[in-house]
């Protein structure tokens, strides 16, 4: 669900404050004659912003139920009604293809001129309706494709992955771990390879295997996936995928995992859950609704929204009572050097798993070459082919 090219854009919020004042005067008065009875003004409340013009429909993939990705886009839409007193139109369980096309055409029909859709799948139909209504602003979750009122969000998870990661090399007890994926796309591979680079930060001999699903929410193959990945060997689970269906397979065989998307549910798990990278969707909602408003759309090459830690789209989710203190520490210390810019996951030398140099010693991979990354690197088993 991502980007192959990309420009960080971060969208720039301006709240005007009307501030009355009173003032005195510095001259000398007569302090023995009784001051005048005076009235105090009236106050004034100046009216606030007016988001009546905003019609606003969000198209899922999936269900807020999945406790996972869907239900964290949805997290973001109930702060974007909050902030904005508007109600949102949901969308759920909307299939990628044709499905998808006529209900981004119907929306468009219907008077909406705010549309979000949150998975990779509805780039094309996002787009193709996108240029039959130019005076809707269309918001494409994870995509690359742009157009003058199409406009792209996704975020920096690799990131919080790599820290997940350290937790998940430290858990290991064999250095065998496992991550259950969805589908051969740069987005999911990135994710892989940083999670693996975390690992074999604090666990240089460690491998992680991986097992494609060819599918964004599926529990039963989710669940299949991780099993055949615990039977192999794997102690340790990660996942890029919508529901909990690996953290299931890891709790049955008591096993550790890191899950993705959100911690609403760690408390589920907790002899086995160690954390999760997690998104907060929220200020981006927010703030493309309130550009729309104000009469522009968020579009183009200067569209295109990558999120990350520092400004909080992306984000490290609760620890499970097993990482330890020193483990949090480690990781707290790495996540600080992330945001604040002196440590990049992507940092050569890196190595594929067939033993080429990918990134030399010293350089930081630019945005662009991670939002095509097609290759895994050292210490991942499986192939990005799928």
């Amino acid at each position: 669900m991502k980007k192959s090219k990309l420009s960080i854009f971060a969208f720039s919020l301006a709240a005007a404050l009307g501030v009355a004042a009173c003032g005195g005067s510095d001259a000398a008065s007569d302090t023995t004659s009784a001051p005048a009875e005076t009235t105090a003004p009236a106050e004034t409340t100046a009216p606030g912003p007016d988001y009546s013009n905003l019609k606003v429909a969000v198209v899922y993939i999936g269900v807020p139920g999945d406790a996972g990705y869907t239900y964290q886009h949805d997290q973001g839409i109930a702060g974007l009604e909050a902030a904005l007193g508007i109600e949102v139109t949901r969308l759920e369980n909307i299939p990628e293809g044709a499905e998808s096309t006529a209900t981004f055409d119907k929306l468009a029909r219907d008077g909406y001129n705010l549309i979000f859709g949150t998975s990779f799948g509805y780039m094309d139909p996002m787009l193709e309706t996108a240029g039959k209504y130019p005076n809707v602003c269309f918001q494409h979750g994870t995509g690359y494709k742009t157009a003058a009122n199409l406009g792209t969000y996704f975020g920096a998870a690799e990131e919080a992955r790599y820290l997940s990661g350290i937790a998940a090399g430290a858990a290991t007890k064999n250095g065998k771990l496992g991550y259950v994926a969805a589908f051969p796309i740069p987005e999911v591979v990135r994710g892989i390879n940083a999670f693996t680079l975390g690992v074999r930060s604090v666990n240089p001999k460690a491998t992680v295997q991986v097992s494609w699903t060819s599918t964004w929410f599926d529990p039963a193959k989710e669940k299949e996936a991780a099993q055949s990945l615990l039977q192999a060997g794997a102690d340790v689970l990660g996942m890029h995928q919508d529901s909990t269906a690996t953290g299931e397979a890891a709790k049955e065989a008591g096993a550790k995992w890191v899950g993705y998307n959100s911690d609403t549910l760690a408390g589920n798990f907790p002899d086995t859950w160690l954390t999760a990278p997690i998104w907060d969707w929220a200020p981006y909602y927010t703030q493309a609704a309130m550009a729309v408003a104000g009469g522009s759309c968020p579009a183009g090459d200067a569209g295109q929204y990558y999120g990350n830690m520092k400004d909080g789209t992306v984000k490290l989710g609760v620890f499970g009572t097993s990482v330890s203190a020193e483990t949090q520490a480690l990781i707290a210390t790495k996540a600080a050097a992330i945001i604040d810019g002196s440590f990049a996951p992507f940092t050569g030398p890196i190595k594929d798993n067939a033993g080429k140099e990918q990134i030399a010693a010293g350089v930081v991979a630019p945005l662009g070459d991670l939002l095509g990354q097609m290759y895994f690197v050292e210490g991942v088993i499986g192939s990005t082919k799928g």
